[in-house]
C-alpha cells in the first residue's frame, strides 16, 4: 500500500468535513489543556503533601534513669526497625538548649532544674510516612523497654492520606470524562468521513481491497486530528508559561513551570486520543457501511 495514497486520502477526509474536523481538533486541544492543568495541580499538590510528610518525625521519650549502654542498645534496636530512616539521640542538656532556642527561655533558670527527658528523634523512610505504617512503627517503639512515651503528628498523616486519595480520585475521574469526550468527538468526525465515502468503500470491497487498505486512511485522519490538537495545547501552555514568568510572581510562575517532557506528553496524548477515536469508528462503522 502506498503511504502517499493513505496520507492523501486522510487529508481529503479532513478537508471534506472541515467543520467537524476543526471541532475535533479544538476539542482535543481543550481536553489536553484541562488534562495538563489537572496534571500540574496534581503534581504540585503531591510535592506539597510529600514536603509535609517529610516533616513528620517521631520522638520517643526515654524513661529515667538510663545508662549509656542502655541508650546505645535502644538506638540500635530502633535503627533496625523496618521503615526507620535514621535515629538521633537528644540528651537532657540538648533538649534544654533546643527549648531555649525555640521559646527564648532558659528552663533550668525558671524551674531550678531540667524537667525535660532525653529522647530519640526517629525519622521515617518515605514509604513509611503514611498513617497506617507510622502507627505500626509507633506501636513498636512504645513497646520497647525503657521508652516512656512516643509522640508524632498522627492527625496530620491521617489528613494527608485522606487528601491524597481525594485528589487522586478527583483527577482520575475528571481525566476520564475529558478524555472520553475528546474520543467521542473524534469518533463522530471519522464516522461522518466514513459515511461520506460509503459508496467508495463498498466498491473497494467488491474489487477485493483489503480491510487495512480501506481503514488506514481513516486511522491516520484521527491521528492527524490528535496531532494538531496536541500541538495547539502544547503551544498554549508554552506561551502561557513564558508570559506568566514576566507578568506574575516567581512563585506562581514556578508553579506552572514544566519540563520539555510535559509538552511531549501532551502531543503523545493527543495522538492517542485521535487514534482511539478513529479506531472506534472504523470498527463500528466500516463494516456497516460496506454491507449497505
Amino acid at each position: 500500500m502506498s503511504f502517499t495514497y493513505t496520507l492523501r486520502e486522510s487529508i481529503s477526509g479532513f478537508r471534506r468535513a472541515k467543520v467537524s474536523s476543526v471541532i475535533s481538533v479544538i476539542t482535543i486541544s481543550i481536553s489536553l489543556i484541562l488534562l495538563g492543568l489537572f496534571f500540574i495541580i496534581t503534581l504540585q499538590t503531591s510535592k506539597l503533601i510529600d514536603s509535609l510528610r517529610n516533616k513528620v518525625e517521631m520522638e520517643a521519650f526515654v524513661a529515667e534513669p538510663i545508662s549509656k549502654k542502655e541508650i546505645a542498645e535502644l538506638r540500635s534496636r530502633i535503627e533496625n526497625f523496618p521503615g526507620v530512616e535514621g535515629v538521633e539521640y537528644v540528651s537532657k542538656e540538648e533538649a534544654a538548649r533546643i527549648f531555649k532556642e525555640e521559646f527564648g527561655e532558659d528552663i533550668t533558670a525558671v524551674l531550678d532544674f531540667n524537667p525535660l527527658p532525653p529522647s530519640f528523634k526517629v525519622s521515617l523512610k518515605h514509604g513509611s510516612l503514611t498513617a497506617e505504617r507510622a502507627a505500626a512503627i509507633h506501636a513498636s517503639l512504645a513497646s520497647l523497654p525503657g521508652i516512656e512515651s512516643v509522640k508524632y503528628w498522627r492527625e496530620l498523616l491521617e489528613l494527608l492520606d485522606r487528601r491524597t486519595a481525594n485528589v487522586y480520585n478527583l483527577t482520575l475521574g475528571l481525566g476520564i470524562v475529558i478524555g472520553l469526550s475528546a474520543i467521542f468527538l473524534v469518533s463522530n468526525t471519522i464516522r461522518l468521513a466514513i459515511h461520506g465515502k460509503r459508496r467508495l468503500i463498498h466498491t473497494m470491497e467488491l474489487v477485493g481491497a483489503t480491510s487495512s487498505f480501506i481503514r488506514l486512511p481513516f486511522l491516520l485522519e484521527g491521528i492527524i486530528q490528535g496531532f494538531f490538537g496536541g500541538c495547539i495545547a502544547a503551544l498554549m501552555f508554552y506561551l502561557f508559561i513564558r508570559f506568566s514568568s514576566r507578568l506574575l510572581s516567581v512563585e506562581i510562575a514556578d508553579f506552572f513551570h514544566m519540563d520539555p517532557v510535559f509538552y511531549l506528553f501532551l502531543l503523545g496524548t493527543g495522538i492517542v486520543l485521535g487514534l482511539v477515536g478513529s479506531v472506534i469508528s472504523v470498527i463500528r462503522f466500516i463494516r456497516r457501511v460496506a454491507v449497505r
